[in-house]
């Protein structure tokens, strides 16, 4: 059963299915929530301890103290949500936004991050905190202010499906949960992915990363998969596994969620030895 519970150490709300095994836990994109996760959760086998947090300043998490956060700041909570959580050691599966997080987590602190599964890669935009944003990133900002949540949602969601006008009850649950963003949080994340440099940071991870990639992704095209997937070669000295999606846009795991669920599984047992068992399953936070 998926729970809906918040973390009072950390301020993260979060949905969890209990398990046995490593828990996998999974990072949203910037106009997402936990609650996208859920018919992805059926789906994957009743073994696995699953997670899917809401970052900081979403759906009702606590956001971040500085206006332009870093990477780094979110890795930092994450990581602080996993120790209350005694989640020693985890996969971490980010999607879009949620692998800037990721790479950052894996990183940072290598001791706790066993394996890395990176969905619809974003590679971010390297900009230095406290210069001017890129002009296609200062308008995701003006666009939301200007909008409102809704109306931002309804002209943004259908490009995260793959032919949306065949898919209206796909693009109907990308607009609800875009709809829901709040705006101060949201452009926190917009910073974040300013200044993220995804190929960086990932010449510095040394745990096993994989990735997936919906092949009609307009949003996060394949070439910056190929990117990400680069730097970890370079890094590792092989390549990573990438598995591609067919007909699939940028919100994959609900566009296809069986082929997702099938590659996600296959991905997390190709390298079973990275996984240990959790040292627990909950506790007061619950």
């Amino acid at each position: 059963m998926v729970r809906e519970k918040s973390d009072q150490a950390t301020g993260i709300r979060y949905l969890e299915r209990e398990g046995p095994g490593v828990p996998v836990v999974f990072l949203h994109g910037i106009g997402s929530n936990a609650s996208s996760f859920r018919d992805l959760f059926a789906l994957m086998p009743p073994s696995m301890r699953l997670v899917a947090w809401n970052a900081p300043g979403y759906a009702g998490s606590t956001p971040l103290p500085d206006t332009w956060p870093t990477p780094a700041d979110y890795a930092a909570v994450l990581d602080r949500f996993l120790t209350s959580l005694h989640a020693d050691r985890v996969v971490l599966v980010g999607h879009s936004l949620g692998t800037l997080i990721a790479a950052a987590c894996a990183q940072i602190h290598p001791g706790r991050v066993a394996q890395v599964v990176m969905a619809s890669a974003a590679c971010g935009y390297g900009v230095t905190p406290g210069r001017p944003l890129p002009p296609k990133v200062a308008a995701r900002i003006a666009d939301l202010n200007s909008l409102g949540p809704k109306d931002f949602a309804h002209s943004r969601a259908p490009r995260l499906i793959h032919d949306p006008d065949a898919n209206p009850d796909l693009v109907n649950r990308v607009e609800t949960g875009m709809a829901a963003i709040d705006p101060s949080g949201y452009a926190q994340a917009v910073h974040m992915l300013a200044t993220g440099e995804l190929e960086a940071m990932l010449r510095g991870v040394d745990c096993p990363v994989s990735l997936i990639i919906g092949t009609q992704d307009v949003v996060t095209p394949p070439e910056q998969t190929h990117r990400a997937a680069q730097a970890v070669e370079q890094a590792q000295g092989h390549a990573p596994r990438v598995v591609q999606i067919e007909g699939a846009g940028h919100a994959v795991y609900l566009q296809d969620p069986h082929a997702f669920a099938n590659a996600l599984t296959t991905l997390i047992a190709a390298h079973p030895k990275t996984h240990p068992a959790p040292t627990g399953t909950g506790g007061p936070h619950a």
